[in-house]
């Protein structure tokens, strides 16, 4: 059987395998700590599960439209005017079977062969695949701390050619944790726009970002690019990781053509979970999740303590999401080296930074504090245990 040039070209996802690795681990009778998925331990919130065991006794769970359910179109519209201060046409909402297919669906709409897109690197794998996959030829901008890795306006225009077509960006990122500052982002925005050019951002980690000086959430990129277009979830701020839902906000022009896509390729999202997710905008759940926002933060204060205490480097810390970004290097290891004896020695899963780009990817690593804060503290014990026997090691050498 021959596969596909592009199923070839494909890397395998750095995190997900490492967590293979970690689960045989676990069979075999370890304890390991898993710190290598970004996914919260809390679960959807109390109200979402009620409405899912009440909707799953109505037999009549049939197809919904392909850009999804009126009503959660509405409420994903309202949470935007609520939560970020920005006004948008239910009729720009498109829902979708997680993040992935939305990210699916706008590359399938906006890439054709050969064209180009900037990309920053760091960033989420999988986004460059999406591109690739459509033929893309994703041009990966290097990023350091000196800009919190975050493509910024200086970067666009030096690495922009006559072959660019559009710029991918993801503010919170992952795998890093760090936000574009919003005049960045508008510079960036309006750069992109002047050269006739689209801007899909991500912005799946916006609602689990820090609050500004003043106390004003963080700013959608719709606050000031009405034709920017948005790619979110339900899986990080709402907790609903397993439920593959998710959303995208299009402009008008382009909902058809999604609604082309989506109804060829998905037909439509989950219809249990589209009715379940109706209860993630009550006042309720809406306490629930930013209650959980707050714990996140706190985790993160916790976290960055352990790995200072560890003598580990983050170079840059976290703003939102729930990521953190070290520099190994001064361990003696690269980042496989040190996920690989992480794991099989102290029995922690860790990303390396491989998966998420090429520059001094082999330097960082990705550590996720979506877990318990008693994993937490077990995890961090057990890697500065771990660190100081390498530097023993080192010593010793």
């Amino acid at each position: 059987m021959k596969f596909s040039a592009r199923a070839q070209a494909i890397a395998p996802f750095l995190a997900m395998e490492f967590g293979k690795r970690a689960a045989a681990l676990e069979a075999a009778g370890h304890n390991v700590i898993q710190l290598n998925i970004g996914e919260p331990d809390f679960g959807a919130p109390p109200a979402v599960l009620r409405e899912a065991q009440k909707v799953a006794g109505d037999t009549r769970l049939t197809y919904t439209a392909a850009l999804g359910l009126p009503a959660l179109r509405e409420a994903i519209a309202g949470f935007y005017a609520r939560a970020h201060g920005v006004q948008v046409d239910p009729a720009r909402v498109v829902v979708t079977a997680g993040a992935s297919a939305a990210l699916l669906l706008v590359t399938a709409a906006l890439v054709d062969p050969g064209d180009e897109v900037l990309v920053g690197d760091p960033s989420y794998p999988c986004n460059r695949q999406f591109l690739a996959g459509f033929g893309a030829d994703v041009r990966l901008v290097p990023t350091d701390a000196s800009t919190r890795f975050q493509l910024e306006s200086r970067l666009l225009r030096e690495h922009w050619s006559d072959r660019t077509r559009g710029v991918m960006i993801a503010t919170p990122s992952n795998p890093t944790g760090t936000s574009a500052p919003p005049a960045e982002l508008q510079a960036m925005c309006a750069f992109a726009r002047a050269k006739d050019a689209w801007r899909v951002v991500d912005e799946i980690y916006l609602d689990l970002a820090d609050a500004d000086a003043q106390g004003r959430a963080a700013q959608s990129v719709l606050a000031f690019d009405d034709e920017a277009v948005v790619v979110n979830s339900f899986s990080k701020y709402f907790g609903m990781t397993g439920w593959r839902l998710g959303w995208c906000v299009v402009p008008p022009q382009m909902v058809p053509v999604v609604e082309r896509l989506a109804q060829n390729y998905f037909i439509c999202a989950s219809t249990l979970a589209q009715h379940a997710a109706l209860a993630c905008f009550t006042p309720e759940s809406i306490e629930v999740c930013e209650q959980r926002r707050a714990e996140f933060a706190q985790r993160r204060l916790l976290v960055l303590q352990g790995l200072r205490e560890a003598g580990l480097d983050v170079p840059v810390e976290p703003d939102g999401a729930f990521y953190v970004y070290i520099d190994v290097s001064s361990t003696g290891l690269d980042a496989m080296g040190f996920c690989e004896r992480a794991l099989a020695e102290a029995h922690v899963a860790l990303t390396p930074g491989n998966d998420f780009g090429l520059h001094r990817a082999g330097r960082h690593v990705r550590l996720s504090y979506a877990a318990s804060r008693e994993q937490l503290h077990e995890g961090l014990q057990r890697l500065a245990s771990f660190v100081r026997a390498l530097r023993r090691e080192g010593r010793a050498a």
